[in-house]
């Protein structure tokens, strides 16, 4: 069993930056994937990023440029790197691992980035 922790939401000003933090624990030694969605209100959860543990990335094409996700996989951890932020990146972003390729995938509960105007 996987348990999500993240960290690091809050309000910004449009221009700003925020880190998010997820760490993960349960009995595993290797994580697959760890990656990155958010939920706006009155949408559909969509991907931000994601990242493998060979290294290969993914962005959605809405952040590409700005945002960067990064592993510690030692520490079992996924950062969220968030610049240039804009008021559309408004939404509940949510931790999310597959441990094997192909397993489920478990999720956090979700952390708050408001970026007003």
């Amino acid at each position: 069993q996987v348990q999500l922790v993240e960290s690091g939401g809050g309000l910004v000003q449009a221009g700003g930056s925020l880190r998010l933090s997820c760490k993960a624990s349960g009995i595993f030694f290797v994580i697959n994937s760890m990656g990155w969605y958010r939920q706006a209100p009155g949408k559909q959860r969509e991907l931000v990023a994601t990242a493998t543990s060979a290294g290969s990335t993914n962005y959605a094409a809405s952040v590409k440029g700005r945002f960067t996700i990064s592993r510690d996989n030692a520490q079992k951890t996924v950062y969220l790197q968030m610049n240039s932020l804009k008021p559309e990146d408004t939404a509940v972003y949510y931790c999310a691992v597959q441990i094997r390729s192909g397993s489920t995938w478990s999720w956090g509960r979700g952390t708050q980035v408001t970026v007003s105007a």
